[in-house]
């Protein structure tokens, strides 16, 4: 698997853009018409999104939404390389402003966001336009190839933790320094998530960015990131108000609901680029 990695860090990043974008399609082509267990829970995911869509319009976004997917993968191979400027220009962002007056005022600030479009691309605007980027990363086996993408975040700009590691302590220190702490959080990897009402079901999400928000008082704003023809388009939602109801744990499960209110709208927007091949619910079997 490592060496797979590798060789698709050298061989695309070298292809010529319009080609390596075509075989990218070509792959996901593949991979949809031999429909493997991340294909068909995409479908199924994608079911939930869009219940009264025909089996044909199903397949369809299926088929499009593996396209997003390797996009994403082939960007990853090349991103790295891009100048500040292609990454700036690539990049528009809606409302804007709720981050950078967050960041401008050193209260820090907290950007959750589900696992759509190219976050390393807009992780990688931000960095280029002077803003402190901090991200929790998934653990990654083997060793090799998780090195491999942490050397890959940093050099686009990103400060990196594992989220093995005690993040709050670390992301709460980076808060008070006025940074930005941005997580993907619409899929929770712990066994502590805290259960939603998401997309006509019940899902868990990581508590951190509740957590965060409270303990820091530092803006938590959620974002959705789709594919533009030529690029990405990151929309930011209105902060989410932090309830006081004097009970630390319906806190956290009231802000956690806010924020899957805020994806599930978004996913519903656009749900192709929506790139969730694993099981989140937690009534589904494997």
């Amino acid at each position: 698997m490592y060496l797979f990695y590798l060789l698709a860090w050298k061989i695309i990043g070298l292809l010529p853009e319009k080609l390596a974008y075509k075989l990218a399609n070509r792959v996901a082509d593949i991979a949809y018409r031999k429909d493997g267990k991340g294909v068909r829970r995409l479908r199924s995911n994608y079911r939930r999104v869009m219940p009264s869509i025909s089996e044909s319009e199903l397949s369809n976004l299926t088929k499009l939404g593996m396209r997003s997917y390797l996009r994403y993968w082939f960007d990853t191979f090349r991103l790295n390389k891009w100048s500040k400027s292609r990454i700036i220009d690539t990049t528009t962002v809606i409302r804007e402003e709720l981050l950078r007056e967050s960041i401008e005022s050193k209260r820090g600030c907290i950007v959750a966001l589900p696992h759509a479009g190219n976050w390393d691309h807009a992780a990688a605007y931000f960095c280029s336009t002077g803003i402190t980027l901090t991200a929790v990363v998934e653990k990654l086996k083997p060793e090799a190839i998780f090195k491999r993408f942490l050397d890959y975040r940093q050099s686009i700009g990103i400060e990196p933790i594992s989220h093995e590691e005690k993040t709050i302590p670390i992301l709460l220190e980076r808060l008070k320094s006025g940074k930005l702490v941005a997580l993907v959080a619409d899929r929770d990897m712990s066994r502590s998530g805290i259960e939603v009402q998401f997309l006509g079901g019940t899902a868990k999400m990581p508590a951190g960015p509740a957590i965060l928000a409270l303990q820091s008082g530092s803006p938590l704003i959620t974002a959705y990131i789709r594919y533009l023809e030529k690029g990405i388009e990151i929309t930011f939602d209105e902060t989410i108000k932090l309830p006081s109801t004097g009970d630390e744990s319906e806190n956290i499960r009231l802000v956690t609901q806010s924020m899957a209110d805020n994806f599930a709208k978004r996913i519903k927007d656009s749900p192709v680029d929506w790139h969730m091949l694993q099981r989140i619910w937690i009534d589904e079997k494997n």
